[in-house]
């Protein structure tokens, strides 16, 4: 068992995670920061190229209210603010780290980044911060005091073999969201792992219902990287155009297509200009045609629709305070770990909203963590854990994708369909309560997360008896102002649930 201690705790180290450690560590405090995998590779920003939320002073008004239309009531216009001018004010301080490009005017672009350059910038960042990293640790469990507080996390050390212990002041959760190990390029280490840990410690989730986005890709590929589909023909296995158009009900009418059989899809729309970008902008976007030897600007080639989960979706862990402290006092919440309904509401944030706020609220996450972690005295005593589930297998993680993944189960909702759904993962949750301790006790804790996930999100579709945004039931087709509010869970073995008025402040 190795043994440590520091004033900040980051577990995670995607944009959130990253961003998180730079501000604790700006505070001067000591920070530890444990990824998955390797912090400046893992999670999905890393093989992406994420837009920003970049919106100069006098746009910003609109781009609220703009914003604020598609949140079906359900997101706060004070919060879409402050990410806005965090994300402004934060990225070119890391002009020193990421080599920004530069118009044909001379001026500095700061809204579109390529993902694999800026992680390994905010890793370099990071390092210079006087960080401490520790690559291949995953945390299983936080650990609390004889107090009940929470002042620690366990993990495993994956290439090292072994346990390890870290006493804490303060924890910034920034793990990711959940796509249930979809086929979603840079997911794999997204497995809902930071809800897991807080949830059995108490924290509440939020916004779980709104976890359902789908992305398209071509078949047989993990490239979700979507915006040049928008300009996509799409055919059926005999040729004939189906008429999908581009807008909100895109997705929606290429998974109907699919649940009929094989769609095809030709990109010979995409304007030169754009062609002539994506190199620069998204690097990897042509490579599984490269592979099979396609040209998708003039042959057609299958296409699918790839769940994202918690991660293109909405909801995850409750904030309490614009230090996004968790309902777990000690406990903060960065990113997708977090529920991004302040500036979602029931619409996904997909690049840029949800770029933005993982930039922002790693960095409130991290002031607060260490300011926190200052005010707190220091504690020795004996540390547990929250009597945590430890069983999983391939077979489980197989019966939970058959919940979580289909279309007809997961995109296109109805409230039989989802009982029967939740009864299956009820089974799986019990199946894990019980199973021995695995010697891969990453996977057995992935497994749990999942599953916990999907009875969370499953929980929270099926209460929440309308048709609001992402989350569209067919026995309740109309928005109902009843569901006005936000749904909150909170419990693990048994989910307890309640509705939360919407407070909108200005």
């Amino acid at each position: 068992m190795t043994e440590l201690h520091c004033d900040v705790l980051i577990v995670g180290g995607g944009l959130a995670g990253t961003w998180a450690a730079v501000a604790a560590a700006r505070e001067g405090v000591k920070v530890i920061l444990v990824d998955k995998g390797y912090c400046g590779t893992s999670g999905v920003t890393a093989t992406a190229g994420p837009g920003h939320w970049w919106v100069p002073p006098a746009a910003r008004e609109a781009a609220i209210e703009k914003r604020l239309g598609t949140a079906y009531g359900l997101a706060d216009a004070r919060w879409m603010a402050r990410a806005i001018d965090t994300t402004w004010t934060s990225l070119p301080g890391l002009s020193d780290y990421y080599a920004f490009p530069q118009n044909h005017q001379g001026e500095t672009q700061y809204r579109g980044l390529r993902g694999p350059e800026y992680l390994r910038g905010l890793r370099q960042r990071v390092l210079d911060s006087g960080v401490t990293l520790l690559d291949h640790h995953p945390a299983l469990e936080l650990l609390r005091d004889d107090n009940g507080n929470v002042v620690g996390a366990r993990g495993w050390r994956r290439q090292a073999g072994g346990d390890w212990l870290i006493r804490t002041g303060a924890v910034v959760l920034a793990t990711g969201g959940c796509a249930f190990l979809s086929r979603l390029l840079g997911n794999h280490t997204n497995t809902g792992d930071g809800y897991l840990m807080a949830a059995e410690a108490g924290a509440e989730l939020s916004g779980m219902e709104f976890s359902n986005y789908y992305c398209i890709a071509a078949a047989g590929s993990s490239m979700t990287r979507s915006m040049v589909y928008s300009f996509g023909e799409y055919f059926d296995a005999a040729d004939r155009p189906l008429g999908i158009s581009t807008g909100p009900g895109f997705t929606e009418a290429l998974a109907r297509a699919l649940l009929n059989g094989p769609v095809y899809c030709r990109l010979n729309r995409v304007p030169q200009a754009i062609r002539a970008q994506l190199p620069s902008i998204q690097p990897n976007l042509m490579l599984p045609f490269d592979r099979r030897g396609i040209d998708p600007y003039r042959h057609r080639f299958a296409v699918t629709l790839h769940p994202e989960g918690t991660i293109r979706g909405v909801g995850g862990l409750r904030l309490i305070d614009d230090d996004c402290q968790t309902t777990v006092p000690g406990v903060f919440a960065a990113g997708d770990a977090a529920s991004r309904e302040p500036i979602a509401g029931a619409t996904s944030g997909g690049g840029a909203q949800n770029s933005a706020w993982a930039l922002s609220t790693g960095q409130w996450a991290g002031r607060g963590a260490a300011l926190l972690a200052r005010r707190k005295a220091a504690y020795h005593g004996a540390l547990r854990g929250f009597e945590g589930v430890a069983g999983g297998n391939a077979e489980l993680i197989r019966r939970i994708q058959a919940q979580v993944h289909p279309l007809d189960k997961n995109l296109f909702r109805s409230g039989d369909q989802l009982d029967r759904s939740l009864r299956e993962l009820d089974n799986v949750w019990d199946q894990l309560r019980g199973a021995p301790i695995t010697t891969n006790p990453l996977r057995a804790r992935e497994t749990a997360a999942m599953a916990a996930t999907a009875r969370w999100c499953y929980t929270a579709a099926a209460l929440r008896k309308e048709s609001r945004g992402m989350h569209q039931r067919s026995d309740t087709p109309a928005q109902n102002p009843r569901y006005d509010a936000h749904l909150r869970l909170q419990g693990v073995d048994q989910i307890q649930a309640r509705f939360d008025p919407v407070i909108h402040e200005r």
